[in-house]
């Protein structure tokens, strides 16, 4: 005996819904339109009245600096003593200020920064306690100068630079041709001219 053929019957064929059917284009639609009701609403951050721009004009001397882990390396570095140069640079009194964060980053760094270390044992800073978890200096300085608007921060690091350009009103404060210069702040005699 012979192998019987196996026709396919009509209809048993997988049916498929055409991709430019009406119904499945109303589908999208109404998948889109809360979508897009959801873009139109945004949260605008509100700052504070004394902030003109970029700068803030509630900063005055005595100036609070708050110094990063890299400041203090470059400083050594480039044999600049840390307290002089600010005066020169801001013309004015400074009081540089160390987190939990940075102390706990260069002890981390070992033996090959025990000079930095030293330095910023130094009782001319003072202390910042922290209460949050982890000692991941950069997130701790951006936090603290976003809840605060009254400091200016000492970092030669280009990641921190930029987070800290996005907050409006934060100084900023770097070596640049083995001397202290500061951004957004205009009355300095560091800052760079335009």
């Amino acid at each position: 005996m012979g192998k019987a053929r196996k026709t396919r019957k009509f209809a048993q064929v997988k049916r498929r819904i055409n991709p430019n059917d009406s119904r499945l284009s109303e589908g999208k639609a109404k998948k889109q339109k809360p979508n897009d009701e959801e873009e139109k609403v945004r949260h605008i951050e509100q700052y504070p009245t004394h902030m003109f721009f970029t700068y803030n004009s509630a900063l005055g001397p005595p100036y609070r600096i708050l110094i990063d882990t890299n400041f203090i390396n470059f400083s050594i570095r480039n044999k600049l003593e840390i307290m002089d140069s600010m005066v020169t640079c801001l013309l004015a009194k400074c009081i540089p200020y160390i987190t939990d964060c940075v102390m706990a980053e260069l002890e981390k760094l070992g033996r090959k920064y025990r000079i930095a270390l030293r330095l910023a044992k130094d009782p001319r800073f003072e202390r910042l306690i922290c209460v949050h978890k982890g000692t991941y200096a950069d997130d701790c300085l951006v936090n603290r100068v976003r809840m605060h608007k009254c400091y200016i921060v000492a970092t030669c690091d280009k990641d921190l630079k930029r987070r800290l350009r996005k907050i409006p009103g934060v100084p900023i404060m770097y070596i640049t041709q083995r001397k202290y210069s500061i951004e957004r702040l205009p009355g300095a005699v560091g800052a760079p001219r335009t």
